[in-house]
């Protein structure tokens, strides 16, 4: 393990895309952070601390929150709730569509995935304008969940996410 900070391994194992995926998009590719079984597994530690003891169950975003989102509930011995695109769950499903900064989109939980009550905490890798963050809460306290916080990797700071997000408890390991 190295003795930088994690805030500076963090930065140093993501890599830009630029171009990706769609002209004036610069991607950030957390392949080669994931790679490295050291740098997840602190990152899954630094993710879960804040809320042990706080949350019943974790929700991981399509796709990438997934990996963190998992990875944090398996750490902490919770259940994952996987909020997915439209379309992509079997059975009965709930769902809510909102604005993309270049479209619109839909996502959607198992009807079952929540019970009325459940601390769920909301994981993703990047945070960026809000949108897909602030429905997957919507979806979530719909189903009768309580999200008492958002927990990203990475916060685009010159994005409004974090506004699209206000009152809301958000936390990013590292903002770029």
């Amino acid at each position: 393990m190295s003795a930088a900070p994690l805030e500076q391994r963090i930065l140093g194992a993501l890599r830009d895309v630029p171009d990706f995926p769609q002209p004036g998009v610069s991607f950030k590719d957390i392949t080669p952070l994931i790679a490295d079984a050291d740098l997840f597994a602190e990152v899954v530690r630094a993710h879960a601390q804040p809320w042990v003891g706080k949350v019943d169950m974790i929700a991981g975003l399509e796709a990438r929150g997934f990996i963190f989102g998992a990875a944090i509930a398996l750490h902490m011995g919770l259940g994952f709730i996987p909020v997915r695109k439209g379309g992509k769950l079997p059975g009965p499903t709930v769902g809510v569509d909102y604005a993309l900064e270049y479209g619109s989109a839909r996502i959607e939980v198992q009807e079952d995935a929540v019970s009325p009550g459940v601390r769920v905490l909301v994981v993703d890798d990047v945070l960026a304008t809000g949108g897909t963050a602030a429905a997957a809460c919507e979806l979530l306290e719909t189903c009768g969940a309580v999200v008492p916080g958002i927990e990203v990797l990475v916060e685009i700071g010159a994005l409004p996410g974090r506004e699209v997000l206000a009152g809301r408890a958000v936390r990013s390991l590292v903002t770029v």
